[in-house]
């Protein structure tokens, strides 16, 4: 991993204010989609596929690529901002989500579209994929690594500390899970439907390696990935502190957006603010 610059910094920032446009021109216009998490998200996928992951757009499935696995797949309108603008596929494809006959389904499909790895919408089910996966490279003696995004309200489903403890058991250190760690789901805030504290403690219980950032920092998030590569006895989680519907005033910490149409001039205005971000963004670049 090159070293990150502030002049990086200010790439990947301008990277994440345009998936932050994209979430919002696609989901508008598909007139369904979730809105918040993918907003709060957009940090750390501009910094997985713009700076952190060994992969190649060009060929999606070269075998010592990393893997990223998006368990919390309903967010996919991020990835597939993400992967349009690394290359993987046309930008102007964002604007067919949800779309009959589309490759941008409103979960993730992995034989259909390429850059992603597996299947998801169940939520539970990205951790003990990606351990799987973790497992058979370690068999196959591989040195690519398994990146695992999740949400926090996922962390509700049975199967998900089922792959926990798998990975734990069998010290997966090739593993990263990263915790969107926002708060929020659709009925309201984790802590009042099902209380998920203390995360921290949990997974240590279950031998992992537990950091906690600020997930709207391109510092802290490459600096916890080079700390979990170090890592060489155990898996890591990185608990990633995020506000849902980051960049969007009216959006921010709002469950509501959790997922929810628009009303007439709400996407619009979503819009110019954060255009008006990425232009002063930009300006402060040259």
């Amino acid at each position: 991993m090159e070293p990150l610059t502030e002049k990086k910094i200010k790439h990947l920032e301008t990277v994440a204010t345009r998936l932050r446009e994209d979430i919002i021109a696609m989901v508008s216009g598909a007139g369904s989609g979730h809105i918040a998490g993918p907003l709060g998200m957009a940090d750390m996928l501009a910094a997985f596929y713009f700076h952190i992951l060994n992969h190649n757009p060009k060929k999606p499935n070269w075998p010592d690529r990393d893997r990223f696995i998006l368990s919390n797949g309903h967010t996919c309108p991020v990835q597939y901002a993400a992967l349009a603008h690394a290359g993987y596929f046309p930008v102007d494809e964002l604007k067919t989500l949800r779309q009959f006959g589309t490759r941008l389904q409103g979960h993730p499909h992995r034989t259909i579209l390429p850059g992603v790895e597996t299947t998801s919408g169940p939520l539970g089910s990205g951790v003990s994929q990606s351990a799987g996966i973790a497992l058979a490279a370690r068999l196959d003696g591989k040195k690519y690594h398994i990146y695992c995004m999740t949400s926090d309200g996922e962390h509700q489903e049975g199967n998900f500390w089922e792959g926990v403890m798998f990975a734990g058991k069998n010290r997966l250190s090739n593993l990263t899970v990263i915790i969107d760690r926002n708060n929020i789901q659709i009925d309201g805030f984790t802590e009042n439907i099902m209380p998920l504290e203390p995360l921290k403690d949990k997974y240590e219980s279950f031998n992992w390696h537990v950091l906690e950032i600020d997930g709207h920092s391109f510092e802290d998030i490459v600096a916890a990935v080079a700390e979990a590569k170090a890592i060489y006895e155990k898996p890591t989680v990185i608990i990633a502190h995020t506000i849902p519907g980051k960049g969007v005033d009216f959006m921010e910490n709002d469950y509501l957006w959790h997922s929810k149409p628009f009303k007439p001039g709400e996407a619009q205005k979503a819009l110019d603010e954060l255009r008006t971000l990425r232009g002063r963004i930009q300006s402060e670049h040259q």
